[in-house]
């Protein structure tokens, strides 16, 4: 590919965030990028181009300034030098085409997917999470959600973590989310009894009519939580996958069976708060012998070729359908993020930054 020039638009994090974020926290800004590693480059480098970008809730906590903490905060603005301006875009999984390669695992022309940067063309030498694509026969977009990070999610946290039974009842919250669709249709798939929350009428629908759930409902419609849970929980619920935290954890406590499990995934109530809400019911835990459980993905990769196996015939079966909310051009990517915190979002939110 020689010594071509081309100009690489990046997504730069301004300044470190407190409180609820917005688009103008962020901004685009456009370098210039030869497409072909250099001597200088890492010798286990690669070069790729971003097809697309995947927008998640945890991106907000690398927002602000972290410490001690399971992930780095991204770097916000750029460092200037004496010969040249470094810029630091965000950092986040995404799907990429690999254009030049040092890597012994990767070659050009090789499609991936896992942890990328918010530009047109990123060069990458941390390939710990980084995934060659066996399945191009469904999309390529698919593997920022149902088969990346957010479908490993939902079959770690419900199948590893919870130890499902046939027939146990199942409460999913931000139930329509990129994680949550999923955790429903496969607790339906296991022959549980499902409910699921989600902010809004056309998103309650998605899950009654696309997804397959028993149950959903629009907490925002709700006066009493735990009033609701009960309706729909009237002998309790077995499995709680938590996406939300706050007053709906505090609500789904005193809902819990005996026994009940409960994956702790995201609690996206809390994340741009300054200080968390409390809760009350912990006691809950003790009385009912609940098991509580956080977990990150990244500590279950190993087990992705066995998700894989059991994912990939239940797309092409029509047994599990996906819904993505794409928008097109790294210059949405912002707006795309900022909108998770609103619930904007219908289905898995995607950047496409170029059509793969």
């Amino acid at each position: 590919m020689g010594e071509v020039e081309v100009c690489n638009k990046q997504v730069i994090l301004k300044n470190y965030v407190s409180g609820f974020p917005k688009e103008s926290d962020m901004e685009v800004k456009t370098t210039s990028l030869k497409l072909k590693l250099s001597e200088g480059d890492s010798s286990v480098a690669i070069l790729v181009k971003n097809l697309y970008l995947s927008c998640d809730p945890y991106m907000r906590s690398r927002m602000s300034k972290l410490e001690g903490q399971y992930v780095d905060s991204f770097t916000p603005g750029s460092v200037s030098h004496v010969l040249y301006i470094r810029m630091y875009p965000i950092v986040g999984y995404g799907v990429a085409e690999v254009l030049d390669s040092s890597h012994p695992n990767f070659k050009k022309g090789d499609l991936v997917w896992g942890i990328t940067t918010w530009e047109d063309y990123s060069i990458i030498t941390a390939t710990e999470v980084l995934f060659k694509i066996q399945h191009t026969d469904v999309p390529l977009s698919y593997y920022t959600g149902i088969l990346g990070m957010p479908g490993m999610t939902a079959y770690v946290g419900f199948f590893e973590v919870c130890s499902p039974k046939k027939g146990e009842r199942v409460f999913v919250s931000a139930a329509s989310g990129a994680v949550g669709q999923l955790v429903g249709q496969f607790a339906k798939l296991f022959g549980c009894y499902v409910v699921g929350s989600a902010g809004s009428k056309e998103k309650v629908d998605l899950l009654k009519n696309k997804f397959g759930f028993d149950e959903a409902f629009n907490y925002k419609e709700e006066a009493d939580l735990n009033v609701a849970l009960k309706r729909y929980f009237p002998d309790g619920i077995d499995i709680y996958f938590e996406n939300v935290g706050g007053k709906m954890l505090d609500a789904v406590l005193l809902n819990m069976s005996l026994n009940g499990r409960i994956a702790a995934c995201g609690m996206i109530s809390q994340y741009n708060l300054e200080q968390q809400e409390g809760v009350q019911n912990l006691f809950c835990i003790v009385r009912k012998g609940i098991r509580m459980e956080g977990f990150l993905v990244f500590h279950h990769y190993h087990l992705y070729p066995k998700f894989l196996e059991m994912i990939i015939p239940q797309i092409k079966e029509g047994k599990i359908t996906y819904v993505e909310d794409i928008a097109e051009g790294l210059e949405n990517a912002p707006s795309s993020l900022i909108g998770l915190f609103s619930g904007l979002n219908i289905g898995k939110q995607v950047v496409s930054v170029t059509r793969g």
